[in-house]
């Protein structure tokens, strides 16, 4: 959950250093610091709160060093403060570890180390590390000592680790959450994340588990936590430098939200074509005679992906007529799931490295599954190493916490798939089959014309920005765009909100529903349309203001609303199959536009973290 940079090279230091966490605070931002090294020893500067509070204490008291390494932090053990901040050293003040994740029996290292005599001071499980090394540090290199440190340590883990006693080398591990080498010319980068090297190089190498890279000004070594040496292939990363800059936009996830025609528009490029009404998935790699024989589907994610594999449940089932479950990634492992052997697993992960899906990927091939997808945003993550196939998204860099375009090209990756399925399966006819990729096609225009559209969410937000609670109500297809929708109203704005199907709302949530809580519809003209109607209906009964997202040209629901009350917006119309992606545009600028009304950080929203890389 936190952000690592070290770099090692001719250029100024702390520049590329404070650059990297800049690119990275989406990682973590309740403390940042630096530790430079020279031959003189280590000097450290850190603080507690965002990146901003670090470089005020660099201009004020200015450190510099041959190489070194920063952190970001998102807290687990300790409170957010400087004392707490990485990086962290052990008793000399000779070595220095930055950490992302969790050490999870540090309380008795700690313990023995204490008797030992080591000093601690502060509340982290990362300190231990430090201290570690320190003990195993003898005269064969810093990499050997982090070596039997690993031995004892138990948990997920990215480590980075400097020592005076060991000059110009930089050691990094990894044992769980990501940790990435850039290569550049004659200068080295390690990162958590690949925006924060890729204006200095787009040449990097992924750490696989249990592997450790021993950096220093003439190359990089690479190995197993036993030293045995493993062989390394570098990727190419495509991604503009400029794509995770604002562009003129106030905030970042206003720009990824316009962002999603692009991004629908790449995720469908090359893999469609209506002239031969055919899907292509090249790098599915699970042959056609094993989805032909699935009897199965398992769908695990976490958080917004979790929102999208619901999606993907009514399309896979629709569509391909495969049943489908949607589990969460926290859950899977520990409930004893029951494994079907014609049954395919697929992990939706934007970042491919998010610890709970891992888990639960690595349970259920353990449970024998008969293959296993990714829907991945990164490409060479854990996740797609760890898949059989992947069906990779092209939302470029999503840097905004609250995810939007990754979330929509995760539903546009899931539409592909569904189609996909269908066609090996022989479930839709030739003639379905091409009306349905004519729509897909169609659908970058469809989403940018939401986009315009929704313009009007930023007077609906002024509003109703100022209630405390809202219901989001959908049926179908859109009953997990409601759960999103609500999401991200919690997860930008604070403000309390429930997403629920909408024929459920009288077991229950109605009882709720008054003057002062806004009900969210969606209500596309649909097959159950005239359900949604009645339920908005039910709703103002109750007293409550709706906020209905309609279809275009459709003056149904407008005709039960109190213009004094209630507001309707239009959304352009498509494909039922794809109303979820263009539902899902007005719900994200409603949470957008009341979060900055409420005068909320919208991109690094309190006690949240872009990727979750711990359990």
């Amino acid at each position: 959950m936190c952000g690592i940079i070290g770099y090692i090279g001719s250029k100024p230091v702390v520049p590329v250093l404070i650059d990297g966490l800049r690119r990275m605070e989406y990682r973590g931002y309740d403390s940042a610091g630096v530790a430079l090294v020279s031959p003189e020893g280590i000097e450290l500067r850190r603080s507690a709160g965002k990146l901003v509070n670090l470089e005020n204490v660099l201009r004020d008291d200015p450190a510099d060093g041959l190489y070194g390494v920063g952190h970001t932090r998102w807290a687990t053990h300790g409170r957010p403060t400087e004392e707490n901040a990485h990086p962290h050293r052990d008793c000399t003040g000779r070595i220095v570890v930055v950490h992302n994740g969790i050490i999870e029996n540090y309380l008795e290292l700690k313990h023995e180390l204490q008797e030992q005599g080591h000093v601690f001071k502060t509340e982290t499980d990362t300190e231990i590390v430090a201290h570690l090394v320190e003990r195993e540090m003898k005269t064969d290199g810093l990499e050997n000592a982090v070596r039997r440190a690993l031995k004892l340590m138990r948990g997920m883990f990215a480590l980075v680790l400097v020592s005076v006693e060991d000059p110009e080398k930089i050691v990094a591990v990894r044992n769980g959450p990501p940790i990435i080498v850039g290569l550049g010319q004659d200068e080295f980068f390690v990162a958590s994340d690949i925006p924060a090297i890729l204006s200095h190089t787009r040449d990097v190498v992924f750490l696989g588990d249990e592997e450790m890279a021993v950096i220093t000004r003439s190359g990089v070594d690479f190995t197993d936590f036993n030293g045995r040496a493993v062989s390394k292939t570098t990727k190419r990363v495509l991604w503009d430098p400029i794509a995770a800059e604002k562009g003129g936009h106030k905030h970042f996830m206003l720009k990824e939200i316009f962002e999603q025609p692009t991004a629908a528009r790449d995720t469908i490029l090359g893999r469609v074509s209506l002239e031969q009404g055919q899907i292509f998935l090249e790098e599915l790699n699970v042959s056609e005679d094993v989805l032909r024989k699935l009897r199965q589907i398992t769908i695990i994610a976490c958080g917004t992906s979790w929102h999208a594999g619901l999606v993907g449940k009514f399309l896979i089932e629709t569509l391909a007529r495969v049943p489908v479950e949607v589990d969460y990634g926290s859950e899977y492992p520990y409930r004893n799931a029951i494994v079907d052997q014609d049954e395919m697993t697929i992990v939706i992960t934007q970042s491919g490295e998010t610890a709970d899906t891992l888990a639960s990927l690595r349970e259920a091939k353990r449970q024998g599954i008969v293959a296993s997808l990714a829907i991945c945003n990164v490409v060479g993550s854990m996740a797609t190493r760890e898949a059989d196939g992947t069906v990779y998204t092209h939302a470029g860099p999503e840097i905004g916490v609250a995810s939007t375009k990754a979330f929509t090209s995760q539903l546009v990756a899931l539409q592909l798939l569904a189609l996909y399925l269908a066609q090996v399966r022989g479930t839709l006819s030739p003639e379905e089959l091409r009306a349905h990729i004519d729509a897909l096609l169609q659908l970058p225009h469809v989403i940018d014309q939401a986009i315009r559209a929704s313009a009007a969410m930023a007077r609906v937000a002024e509003k109703f920005h100022s209630r405390g609670d809202f219901l989001f109500l959908g049926r179908g297809f859109n009953y997990p765009i409601a759960l999103e929708g609500a999401l991200k109203l919690k997860e930008i704005s604070y403000i309390h909100a429930e997403g629920y199907p909408a024929g459920e709302m009288k077991h229950g949530p109605i009882a709720l529903i008054d003057e002062n809580m806004p009900v969210v519809a969606l209500a596309p003209d649909d097959a159950v349309f005239e359900k949604m109607l009645g339920n908005v209906q039910e709703a103002k009964a109750r007293g409550g203001s709706v906020i209905a997202i309609t279809s275009e040209g459709d003056s149904r629901m407008s005709a039960i609303l109190d213009p004094a009350h209630d507001v309707a917006v239009a959304m352009p119309r498509t494909a039922p199959q794809l109303t979820p992606i263009i539902m899902t545009i007005p719900l994200q600028l409603l949470a957008y536009y009341i979060a900055v009304r409420r005068g909320c950080d919208v991109d690094q929203p309190r006690n949240l973290a872009k990727s979750v890389t711990v359990e």
